[in-house]
């Protein structure tokens, strides 16, 4: 596994790979991975040749008052898992790397980007979009793994590959969740014991979302208040939003619904927010 700092470093190693007719999947991450990171790499090796993963913690996905310096590393930690599962190049850029003096170029979706999570967080998604853009640019990659647990970038990122004829495909990876049902997230190490505990509230809440569509009911105000209801119990637990909809485009719905939906989760515990979704129907 070699590891890799500069872009100029990575792309050389890359071209050479390409001229050996080796196709090249990429994995973007923050680091301080976990078993939804090596899922994703697993993917990644099982239909790729060569792996990419990247180490990034993006800044300009940050808001002033979120949680940039507090957000956990292990960089040694890291390297060792990514050996293990047989990656071939980690790139670990510096910020003065990928984003040089007087850069000031952004790419946004300025629909999505700006509702669900976009909305509460604004800037966020023009942070990720522009991040993943570049390395897209860097690597050229083949295919690209996401966590479906992060749905509304998922979506907002195939959406960006096919507006911008980007020769990558887009590859969702189910969420990958703990034994008690919380989904994995490098965020769950910051929550406190009792927050942790009560954390799991967000998998019960879909779990009742469903079994109600199980059950024929379909309709989305009745889904997403017996979500809420569910959320509600726990008190440790403050709800940011609860949504449903459609799950290819993230259009609104109401009323009852006959296509997919995706229930999408927002909830602060403490200082940490997470989120959780489930594609249903």
């Amino acid at each position: 596994m070699k590891v890799i700092a500069t872009i100029a470093e990575l792309r050389a190693a890359l071209r050479i790979e390409r001229l050996n007719g080796k196709t090249i999947g990429l994995v973007p991450t923050m680091g301080y991975l976990h078993i939804g990171h090596m899922t994703l790499v697993r993917h990644s090796r099982a239909a790729s040749d060569i792996t990419v993963v990247s180490i990034f913690v993006n800044p300009t996905q940050f808001g002033p008052n979120e949680d940039l310096a507090a957000y956990p590393r292990d960089m040694a930690g890291d390297l060792a898992k990514l050996e293990s599962e047989g990656v071939d190049y980690v790139f670990t850029p510096d910020v003065s790397e990928v984003y040089r003096p007087g850069a000031n170029t952004i790419v946004e979706n300025p629909v999505l980007s700006r509702v669900l999570i976009g909305k509460i967080r604004p800037g966020h998604f023009r942070g990720v979009t522009t991040v993943v853009t570049k390395l897209f640019n860097i690597v050229q990659p083949d295919q690209a793994f996401f966590g479906e647990k992060d749905y509304q970038q998922l979506t907002i990122i195939r959406q960006m590959v096919a507006d911008l004829d980007v020769p990558t495909e887009i590859t969702g990876v189910a969420t990958v969740r703990e034994a008690d049902g919380l989904a994995c997230s490098s965020r769950n190490a910051l929550l406190t014991p009792s927050d942790r505990k009560a954390a799991v509230i967000l998998a019960k809440s879909l779990a009742k979302a469903e079994e109600m569509v199980a059950q024929g009911l379909r309709s989305v105000s009745a889904i997403r208040n017996a979500v809420r209801a569910v959320l509600q119990t726990e008190k440790r637990g403050e709800i940011e939003s609860v949504d449903v909809r459609d799950a290819r485009t993230l259009d609104p719905l109401s009323g009852k619904f006959r296509q997919p939906v995706v229930i999408l989760l927002t909830v602060r515990f403490g200082k940490v927010r997470l989120i959780d979704q489930r594609v249903i129907g």
